[in-house]
């Protein structure tokens, strides 16, 4: 290989300590500074997904958070940055994407049996990266300590080794024990890859960072690895959770006037998507794992579903289906995104297992008269929409235009005039219908439209450009004086 892009990997000491967050930072920042950098995900497990150009000219999928750092470094985002996708189906099993698409024979097999295939791929996808980009910001994932997986463990460890890339450990000192999981993590590292350890980064810090002595002069001293970051804690940043964090207390800007329920079920998938609306002033969002909470709600959400036969009978079993039944019945405003939309429709049927147990069939909450059949092609594409004849809760929408994006393996036709066709995709067919109060749409990301949040709320949020160049600045200020450029740029 003639070229070959610096890199630098961000590890973490354990999922959820700030990998995507400040990964996505330093693809920006590195950026303004005339860098061309790009993102690169060996493996990433999330039901948060985006639809990106495939290898072969056609649509597939990567995880979220490499979508955003791609457009963080001003490129368009491909499966190249994320080749391999892990989409969780239940607690023993996931949907194995390779290059985007759904690789059933990958899917069925264990772990250790296709690790050696997926590995071969995703080196692929960085050696193609590497020719084309000066830098490479590369994201680990989980922690690179996980001394059981090490033989097998080609995002975190084989990819440093491949990138030859200088690395970060991220810890998010917030949950307590920073000190430690740092030490701790380092003393497991395999011993090759010890001296592409950088620095550390505390993140999630809040108060006096002065009364961190001496543990970070300590922790030095122990390892020989320098505290080059102390982050600031930054709740309201505006980039969407990696993992699609459900915050317990309900988010939001200035007094409430009015509160969205999204009912958290176990498989849910895309809510990052729903991320603008706790920026909207007077807004409250509401993650909500209770039937009980849904009562005062303006609006009642149900999101995506990985596993929607499972999701619905979850709902079923806490009372869910006849707490929304009464809040449409009442005129009260009701949304189905994907998954969402087939549990709101008359009937859904899985005969051969594509969403969960080969044949199931049910009934779904029949607040729209829609049947839903899951086939084994699943449907991805990007969809630019316009609302058609929206009324009544929902008429603020009639007319109005925005980008999405589809990614359902279901299929769904009305069974009656009483579910109109209100949202068609760029090919003229029907995605959304709507009865009553009660609306459903095939299209995911529509709340990332100024659009339909000024038509909905009357509000905007700041945009992913000005989010990004937030980021930047945030790391700019928590790293020590000259570290970001002897990292990115030398």
């Amino acid at each position: 290989m003639d070229k070959k892009a610096r890199a630098l990997i961000v590890w973490g000491t354990t999922s959820g300590a700030g990998k995507s967050w400040l990964a996505t930072a330093l693809c920006r920042w590195a950026a303004r500074r005339g860098v061309d950098v790009a993102p690169f995900k060996a493996q990433n497990m999330s039901n948060n997904a985006r639809v990106v150009p495939a290898l072969d000219g056609g649509w597939g999928e990567i995880g979220a958070a490499q979508y955003f750092q791609a457009l963080a470094c001003g490129l368009a985002p491909t499966v190249e940055h994320n080749p391999v996708l892990l989409k969780p189906e239940r607690d023993t099993a996931s949907q194995v994407l390779l290059h985007g698409r759904v690789e059933p024979g990958l899917s069925r097999a264990g772990w250790r049996e296709r690790s050696a295939l997926l590995a071969a791929a995703a080196r692929d996808s960085l050696e193609r990266l590497q020719r084309r980009h000066e830098l490479l910001i590369i994201e680990g994932a989980g922690s690179p300590a996980e001394t059981n997986l090490a033989a097998h463990d080609y995002v975190n460890l084989q990819t440093a080794r491949w990138a030859d890339a200088r690395a970060l450990l991220v810890t998010d000192i917030d949950r307590g024990g920073a000190f430690a999981h740092l030490y701790g993590t380092w003393a497991l590292l395999p011993e090759d890859l010890r001296p592409q350890l950088a620095g550390f980064v505390l993140n999630r810090f809040r108060g006096d960072a002065s009364l961190l002595a001496p543990a970070p002069q300590q922790l030095q001293q122990r390892t020989g690895v320098a505290t080059l970051a102390v982050v600031p804690m930054w709740r309201d940043h505006g980039l969407p959770e990696e993992d699609g964090l459900l915050d317990e207390a309900p988010l939001g800007r200035g007094p409430a006037r009015r509160r969205v329920a999204i009912v958290a079920y176990p498989h849910i998938s895309n809510l990052d998507e729903f991320q603008p609306l706790a920026r909207i002033d007077g807004l409250r969002l509401h993650w909500v794992r209770d039937a009980a909470q849904l009562e005062g709600a303006d609006c009642i959400i149900l999101p995506g579903s990985k596993q929607v036969s499972g999701d619905l009978a979850w709902m079923r079993a806490r009372g869910f289906d006849s707490a929304i039944q009464r809040h449409a019945a009442a005129g009260g405003p009701v949304l189905g995104v994907c998954g969402g939309l087939q549990m709101l429709g008359q009937t859904l049927a899985d005969p051969e297992g594509h969403d969960g147990e080969a044949g199931f069939s049910a009934a779904g909450l029949g607040l729209l008269p829609l049947a839903t059949g899951f086939v084994a092609d699943k449907h991805v594409q990007p969809a630019r929409v316009r609302f058609g004849a929206a009324d009544g809760a929902w008429g603020a929408l009639a007319g109005v235009e925005a980008a999405g994006y589809e990614i359902h393996c279901g299929r769904s036709v009305a069974l009656s005039e009483a579910a109109r066709a209100v949202l068609h995709d760029p090919e003229g067919l029907a995605i959304g219908w709507q009865r009553g109060s009660v609306l459903g749409v095939y299209a995911h990301g529509l709340f990332e439209s100024p659009n339909v949040l000024r038509a909905l709320y009357g509000d905007t949020v700041p945009t992913l450009q000005s989010v990004f160049e937030g980021l930047a600045d945030h790391i700019e200020d928590a790293f020590v004086p000259g570290a970001l450029e002897r990292l990115l740029l030398a």
